[in-house]
């Protein structure tokens, strides 16, 4: 898949880009082929990437007391970077990794902060892209408040059937809140209690 390919899916999935932007976004990307758990941002690094997944699947974590804790996942269509660095200017607080052999489209942040200002369907992209980020990020505050383990978990499977193929139960476990026993025992109806 060529460069120009993964920004007609970007435009697909997202909004159309005339043919200037398209050309100016065509020359700074760069495509990159990474094995499963390469580290793409590390705690405390200043991230100045923007990875959009054409193939494979990212993490966002958090380590505290050296337990490895999940907090966001990306497939295929989907945008991932480190919202501190990107938005506050400041070093991350968590680490990126690809779960699975991914293909990534990278873009510097000065590049599409240069286009947002230049473009204004760019502009309208991030845009895009934080609403739907802000969005799952709403689900997920409700879900940890009020849903029981069982719910949290029909849920993320509802609108991610593949994961349980795809991400590691541990990561699963984590991101839901709860232990790998706690997964394990609800995602088996006969040990429910």
């Amino acid at each position: 898949m060529t460069v120009d390919e993964i920004i007609e899916r970007i435009e697909h999935h997202y909004l159309t880009l005339t043919d200037e932007s398209k050309h100016e976004l065509v020359k700074v990307s760069k495509m990159l082929t990474l094995d499963k758990e390469t580290i793409l941002v590390k705690e405390g690094q200043f991230a100045d990437k923007t990875y959009f997944i054409v193939q494979g699947s990212a993490r966002a974590y958090y380590l505290k007391d050296g337990k490895d804790i999940t907090d966001w996942f990306a497939f295929e269509n989907d945008f991932i970077i480190s919202i501190n660095s990107f938005f506050l200017g400041k070093p991350s607080a968590h680490y990126i990794e690809t779960v699975e052999p991914s293909t990534l489209l990278e873009v510097s942040t000065d590049d599409i902060a240069l286009f947002s200002e230049r473009y204004r369907e760019i502009d309208k992209l991030g845009k895009l892209v934080i609403t739907k980020t802000m969005l799952q990020l709403q689900q997920r505050v409700v879900s940890i408040q009020f849903e029981t383990a069982l719910q949290k978990y029909e849920n993320l499977v509802r609108i991610r059937p593949d994961i349980t193929q795809r991400v590691p139960l541990t990561h699963i476990a984590s991101y839901l809140g709860m232990t790998l026993e706690t997964l394990s025992r609800i995602r088996k109806p006969e040990r429910r209690i």
